[in-house]
């Protein structure tokens, strides 16, 4: 599990593995929240994925931006924004980075550059490839890291962008999330070709696979790509391989799969491998994990307690935003 390229010291270790447990946590509260009808709408959670984002987000610089699927809580927290604004924006708070209007699946951060996702399979796509494109004309040096589901390759916006982007040579860091299901429909049923990575090959795209599951190797790829990207101001293509261990969304019944196949995915999850090596490598005490767990606990709290005395957006705004407010001459 190492890299000459990612400094694996005792604080590194420590970061991925609390940043992972992290969005396992909040989502966990998620769930408590959705159920107790205090998150209402769509809920789409990240649980099994999480070393992507985390050890992508680890190469990323601040200038870089962000596109999310709308599976994006995960995304959202390894880039940075906070607990506290995500929850309130799941339950429709006006201290939400959204104001409460986007909900769980559109979340933003303009500071970070997150701008994160959205409800149309592939939609972030081109809107990834429109990013990096006016970066490129104004002469900027950053990357744009933009990530989907296995589900998006179905799409055209897919091969659309990605021959622009190589067409165009756009500094974008694909980040294929390839949980081996779209919504209701295992991948190999979609695709005749199941290797995705070969489908960006065949636009000329530097193209790679890495096990999704294992944090040091994503990031290893990942700054791998980034390196790449920035000698070349050209595409990368990253087909990380994982898989999510809760449903599609609230709403799915899962008749697609077995409990079986779940938990034997479970069993080698990114967090329980990871913690698990860390602990027979001597890495990590007992006593350390306890304690980030109990500071992730009550950091989820004081989220929570944020949103639940937060406020509704005022009627009287409800039209703002709708249309482009007008721009003085």
């Amino acid at each position: 599990m190492t890299d000459h390229k990612v400094h694996l010291d005792h604080a590194h270790l420590r970061h991925l593995l609390k940043s992972m447990m992290r969005i396992r946590r909040f989502e966990a509260k998620c769930v408590e929240l959705y159920q107790a009808q205090k998150i209402l709408g769509f809920l789409h959670l990240y649980d099994g994925e999480e070393a992507v984002s985390v050890g992508v987000m680890e190469a990323l610089s601040p200038d870089d931006a962000v596109i999310a699927t709308y599976r994006e809580h995960g995304q959202a927290l390894a880039r940075g924004v906070g607990a506290a604004c995500l929850i309130a924006e799941m339950m429709g708070k006006l201290e939400g980075c959204c104001r409460g209007r986007g909900g769980s699946m559109h979340m933003f951060d303009r500071a970070r550059r997150f701008y994160g996702g959205n409800a149309i399979v592939a939609g972030g796509l081109p809107l990834a490839l429109g990013i990096a494109l006016a970066d490129k004309t104004l002469g900027r040096a950053s990357v744009t890291a933009c990530f989907f589901g296995d589900g998006a390759v179905d799409e055209g916006e897919f091969h659309e962008t990605l021959n622009l982007a190589q067409l165009w040579r756009l500094p974008i860091l694909f980040v294929c999330e390839n949980n081996l299901y779209s919504m209701g429909m295992a991948l190999e049923r979609a695709e005749a070709e199941t290797d995705i990575s070969r489908k960006a090959a065949s636009y000329k795209i530097t193209s790679e696979r890495v096990d999704g599951m294992d944090v040091v190797a994503v990031e290893s790829a990942a700054r791998r790509a980034i390196e790449a990207i920035h000698a070349e101001r050209i595409p990368y293509f990253l087909e990380c391989q994982t898989y999510r261990f809760r449903a599609h969304s609230m709403f799915d019944p899962q008749l697609y799969r077995s409990k079986e196949e779940v938990e034997t995915w479970r069993k080698k999850g990114p967090i329980v491998r990871f913690q698990t090596w860390l602990e027979a490598n001597g890495l990590i005490r007992h006593e350390e994990i306890a304690a980030m767990e109990a500071e992730i606990d009550g950091e989820l709290l004081a989220a929570v307690a944020y949103a639940e005395s937060g406020s509704l957006e005022p009627v009287s705004e409800l039209e703002r935003f709708v249309t482009m407010e007008e721009i003085p001459a």
